[in-house]
C-alpha cells in the first residue's frame, strides 16, 4: 500500500502562483512515475503533469510554460510549481504514483481555486 499526502492548495488571484507537494509513504515496490491530475466540477479527471523515475516529464498543453513538475526520488516526493494561474486552473488536484508493477495510487486531493 502507498499513502500519498498532498499539501499546498488554496485560494489565489489570477496571475498568482502556488506550489503543491506530495509525499509518498508505506510499503511498496519502487515508484516508476509520479504526477498530478486535476478534476474541475462537472468534468473528468485530467492529466496535468507527470515525471518518471528517469526524469522525463509530460505536461498538458494547457499548462505548458506555466507549471513545472519536480521530483525527489530519495524522498519519494513530487512537487508542482504553478505560475500565471488562471481561473480555468481551478480544480481539485490529485497526486498520483504509478509503481513499477503497474499499480496506481491516488492522494485525497487538494483544492486549488483561482479567482478572477
Amino acid at each position: 500500500q502507498v499513502q500519498l499526502v498532498e499539501s499546498g492548495g488554496g485560494l489565489v488571484q489570477a496571475g498568482g502562483s502556488l506550489r503543491l507537494s506530495c509525499a509518498a509513504s508505506g510499503s511498496f515496490f519502487s515508484i516508476n512515475a509520479m504526477g498530478w491530475y486535476r478534476q474541475a466540477p462537472g468534468k473528468q479527471r485530467e492529466l496535468v503533469a507527470t515525471i518518471t523515475r528517469g526524469g522525463s516529464t509530460n505536461y498538458a498543453d494547457s499548462v505548458k510554460g506555466r507549471f513545472t513538475i519536480s521530483r525527489d526520488i530519495a524522498k519519494n516526493t513530487v512537487s508542482l510549481q504553478m505560475s500565471s494561474l488562471k481561473p480555468e486552473d481551478t480544480a481539485v488536484y490529485y497526486c498520483n504514483a504509478a509503481l513499477v508493477n503497474g499499480v496506481w495510487f491516488w492522494g485525497q486531493g487538494t483544492q486549488v481555486t483561482v479567482s478572477s
